[in-house]
């Protein structure tokens, strides 16, 4: 699939709303489990990559921050979501789980996806330094295994593998792989 010439947009970041819900679900079930966009996971696992409650409860969640990177027109929002990415505050660990991050696959590959993660790494970092400690802060993250080319990406970021392996979650909200044995690998980086 070729990608439209697009020139890139400014990125704007607001915290999601409930009334964003069925436009992010679309953009991570989007990005994550369509053939589209170099960030899709199809060829490894089928089905959705979330669920409108997921999505939910982390916008409720006391600590838990999704962003989200509306299209403006004319200065306006059109109510579709082109990127987002949740930052889950765990003060007590001085570390910060990053996780649902997707741009829409008409925009990967023009900047938007770098400044989206520094965006959210900022936040986190100036979040955990807030709570007065004096160690540095942990960003954390996982991957699949199967994902080389996503793990380089991350890796030009500043994040390494920390020995972390998890076997897939099989509980129906996070989609079916295709592969036996699929893992999740965790990154950090420390801030």
């Amino acid at each position: 699939m070729s990608k439209p010439n697009m020139s890139r947009p400014n990125v704007f970041l607001r915290q999601a709303a409930l009334e964003d819900v069925d436009s992010l679900l679309s953009l991570l079930n989007q990005c994550y489990r369509e053939d589209v966009g170099w960030t899709n996971e199809a060829h490894l696992v089928e089905g959705i990559r979330t669920t409108a409650q997921e999505i939910e409860a982390v916008i409720n969640a006391p600590r838990h921050y999704l962003f989200a990177f509306p299209e403006v027109k004319q200065g306006n929002e059109t109510g579709k979501i082109l990127g987002c990415i949740a930052v889950d505050i765990k003060a007590e660990q001085n570390n910060a789980y990053i996780g649902m991050f997707a741009v829409h696959p008409s925009l990967q590959g023009l900047g938007v996806g770098n400044e989206i993660l520094q965006a959210a790494e900022t936040f986190a970092g100036r979040h955990l330094k807030a709570d007065d400690n004096p160690h540095k802060a942990r960003l954390t993250m996982s991957i699949l295994s199967q994902r080389p080319e996503l793990l380089a990406y991350y890796q030009r970021r500043g994040y390494q593998l920390n020995g972390e392996r998890l076997p897939f979650p099989e509980d129906g909200n996070n989609g079916e792989p295709k592969l036996s044995g699929l893992e999740l690998l965790g990154l950090e980086k420390v801030v």
